[in-house]
């Protein structure tokens, strides 16, 4: 069985050269996340490129996925890069604040004072700092520090609780998603968005821009973990990515295990992707070997039903990248293993009014209960393939497709695997020895092998799927 569950590795200075790319590449990462937070367009230009030559070098589909930086609220800059504060100290944040000392800072989010009151609780560096607003005057929020630490340049600030009222897309954020479109990433991620309206925002900005980018919503805010609220950004998005750090510090480190479980089930019941991130395996960044404790929660995100597992500092500037992918890979596997079937209690109460997700909902059913090789989707969108992979058959997916796009945005789909199908003509028949021969040639069936194929008909014209075949490998006929 191929591993069903998808890596994304976010590139940075430990990954920029060819070298190490290529062995991430070739370890096994599905998705690489440029960072739109550091680097500038022609960064992200000339990565994506690399990114496209080598993966194609080794013949393999690797997703991009463009994260936007958002508002993220965040502290000015210190005459000595940084200060260390004790509980007790009064300090300030000021707006109108250009270089910082022991008594205040800047800050970048100039309405933070309009946002706050006596008694909030802020949270400095992910809550490694923690200050009490005593009272606000005019630019200024005059705090007590409740938990003390060192507090350096940029440093991020969130409200526990959540409720502040900075807009999801920057006007850094909208340049940001030009340069996505110019270097055609797959996958598109919005930072801090609160509704669907936030979402359906950024797909405007992106077709505008040319950018046909599956749209990933990055849930981070306490406002968006309500289900009204969850919800309503599910339907505007194609995938959400369970942020926990930023999540954490607004609604407590203890609740987000059990939402990490809810936006997972919820996200597969809605079709939409999902990516578990942040601190996965943390310890990796100076160690050559993961904890039992982050094993575990990688393992874990796999037996949520997680699309994709994400590395961060890890891959971006840590001193084990590729070991990290190698050891997130055999994590995986392993708890795949373990990962039960039970498509036939996960079809009750459905009800698909689709003819192409009948048809999906179908080809599992029937790989399941035959126990066939694989499924085989014939698709232009690689939309049928998404369907399937919401449910776990226990049979590996593989979507032929000749739509480059859809080829490296299947990278992101769990179960499933994309291959080039080059026939674009009419003829049915020649159509269904074309797909047998992938399958043949990427050694994932051999003669004799049943798989259960879905298809669209009449053949060469574009629309949903509304075929399935059940085809014994080799043989020139049905079983």
């Amino acid at each position: 069985m191929p591993r069903a569950t998808k890596i994304v590795a976010t590139l940075g200075p430990a990954t920029s050269s060819a070298e190490v790319l290529e062995r991430l590449i070739v370890a096994g990462v599905d998705v690489v996340r440029m960072n739109f937070s550091h680097g500038t367009a022609d960064d992200h230009l000339n990565r994506a490129k690399l990114v496209r030559e080598l993966s194609a070098k080794h013949g393999r589909y690797v997703g991009i996925l463009a994260d936007l930086q958002g508002p993220k609220i965040r502290v000015g800059k210190f005459e000595n890069t940084r200060v260390t504060l004790a509980v007790g100290d009064k300090f300030i944040l000021d707006a109108k604040c250009e270089l910082g000392n022991q008594e205040r800072v800047g800050i970048d989010y100039k309405e933070l004072p309009r946002d706050v009151k006596p008694g909030d609780l802020l949270l400095l560096n992910d809550g490694l700092l923690v200050f009490e607003v005593d009272h606000v005057t005019g630019s200024e929020i005059h705090c007590i520090v409740k938990q003390g630490g060192v507090l350096s340049n940029n440093k991020g600030i969130n409200r526990k609780g959540g409720g502040l009222t900075a807009p999801p897309l920057t006007a850094k954020d909208m340049d940001d998603i030009k340069t996505a479109s110019k270097i055609n990433a797959d996958f598109l991620a919005v930072s801090f968005p609160k509704n669907g309206a936030d979402m359906y925002m950024a797909r405007e900005l992106m077709r505008a821009a040319g950018g046909h980018a599956m749209l990933i919503a990055k849930i981070e805010r306490s406002e968006a973990v309500t289900n009204e609220a969850l919800e309503d950004i599910m339907r505007a998005c194609d995938g959400i990515m369970v942020a926990r750090g930023d999540l954490a510090v607004e609604v407590g480190d203890a609740a987000v295990p059990a939402l990490q479980k809810r936006m997972i089930r919820m996200a597969r019941e809605l079709n939409k992707l999902t990516i578990t991130a942040t601190q996965m395996m943390e310890s990796m960044v100076s160690s050559p070997i993961p904890t039992r404790a982050e094993v575990s929660d990688v393992a874990n995100a796999v037996l949520d039903g997680t699309d994709a597992v994400m590395l961060s500092a890890e891959s971006a500037s840590g001193q084990y990248p590729v070991e990290t992918v190698e050891a997130m890979v055999r994590i995986c596997r392993e708890a795949e293993k373990s990962a039960q079937v039970m498509l036939d209690r996960d079809f009750l109460d459905r009800i698909f009014t689709r003819v192409d997700q009948s048809i999906a909902m179908a080809a599992l059913f029937t790989a399941h209960h035959l126990k066939v090789k694989c499924i085989a989707s014939l698709t232009q969108s690689g939309s049928t393939a998404l369907w399937m992979s919401r449910l776990n058959s226990g049979v590996p997916i593989y979507a032929l497709t000749p739509d480059a796009s859809t080829l490296t945005k299947c990278a992101l789909m769990r179960d499933v695997r994309p291959f080039t199908l080059a026939y674009e003509g009419h003829d049915r028949e020649k159509l269904l020895r074309e797909a047998e021969q992938v399958l043949l040639d990427n050694k994932v069936v051999a003669n004799g092998d049943i798989v259960v194929l879905t298809m669209g008909e009449p053949i060469g014209q574009s629309g949903g799927t509304n075929t399935m075949k059940i085809v014994r490998i080799g043989e020139g006929r049905r079983a």
